[in-house]
């Protein structure tokens, strides 16, 4: 058994991602193992499965702790995903398990993703601009049980066809089923019900993939680390912080699931992060400094009305 130490180091910045957005593991760990590290396409993902089972529990762990978990959500996500991805693996083989197939589903996926990570972009530009927050208590979050076990179904049915899915997908449709819930929330919950989905099919990986294990070490090695930071500041930074990370994470997996090469991904990533830190920039400039004029306006009013010696005077 090889341990690699620049896989360790990848594989813990991908755990940070995963740990601060809930997604990204499918969509950055196999195709790092693939295209940077050679390893064969059958055993990066079988082995990517095996590792997150360890990985995703930690980051969970965090969260449950925070109290950034609902578990009535968690349930009902389970409850249609876990069943769901073992129909996926089924209707894999009766389609073939040839990749054509997987790669038209992976492309349904990408489109999908970007459709939903545009979305994200657009409500989170509408709620800095009204000022809307969105950070619901998990005890006021009135759980869909239909909704919910729905979208337990199609995340566990794309895991079970493609290995890939279980937190971008889930995130986007978590997100527009329950609009008010909170980025840590978010994360949080989606992190936990990741676990059983992923026990079922790294389960599926141990009996008929190929598990290189010194590769699955590796990924362990430096994925729980990693996830374990990125839970830690999900679970406590503010929403404003946290949910364009997610956008961003979830757009880059799906320019990389419609077949987006690497090179040009890392560039198209690049951009949206300059595009991203120049329109802050520009509202801030727009908004301009605070105006202390108002501030002594108030300071003003708030002295006038204060009682003062003379006009608290008896006669």
């Amino acid at each position: 058994m090889h341990l690699d130490a620049y896989m360790v180091l990848g594989s813990a910045a991908v755990g940070l991602l995963v740990g601060m957005t809930g997604a990204g593991g499918g969509a950055l760990m196999t195709p790092m193992l693939i295209l940077v590290f050679g390893v064969a396409p059958g055993a990066a993902i079988s082995s990517d499965l095996v590792a997150a089972v360890v990985m995703r529990p930690v980051g969970a762990a965090v969260h449950f702790r925070a109290g950034t978990v609902h578990r009535r959500l968690v349930a009902l996500l389970a409850a249609g995903s876990v069943p769901a991805a073992v129909l996926g693996a089924f209707v894999l083989h009766l389609l073939g398990s040839s990749s054509a197939e997987r790669d038209d589903v992976k492309t349904l996926l990408g489109v999908a993703l970007l459709t939903g990570a545009g979305a994200m972009a657009l409500r989170y530009a509408l709620d800095r601009g009204s000022g809307q927050a969105r950070a619901g208590v998990l005890e006021a979050i009135r759980p869909r049980p239909l909704a919910t076990v729905a979208i337990g179904v199609v995340g566990g049915v794309m895991v079970g066809m493609t290995s890939v899915g279980a937190g971008s997908l889930m995130i986007v449709l978590l997100l527009f089923a329950y609009p008010t819930i909170g980025a840590g929330q978010l994360v949080g919950t989606d992190l936990a019900q990741a676990v059983p989905l992923t026990l079922a099919a790294a389960f599926g990986a141990l009996l008929f993939g190929h598990v290189e294990f010194g590769v699955t070490t590796s990924l362990v090695i430096g994925s729980v680390p990693g996830v374990l930071i990125g839970s830690l500041v999900s679970s406590r930074v503010p929403d404003r912080f946290i949910r364009p990370v997610i956008a961003l994470v979830i757009f880059a997996s799906g320019l990389k699931y419609v077949g987006m090469p690497t090179t040009a991904l890392a560039w198209t990533v690049v951009a949206a992060l300059l595009l991203g830190a120049a329109g802050v920039v520009a509202r801030r400039r727009a908004s301009g400094p605070p105006d202390r004029r108002h501030g002594d306006h108030r300071l003003r009013r708030a002295l006038r009305g204060r009682p003062t010696a003379e006009n608290t005077q008896t006669p």
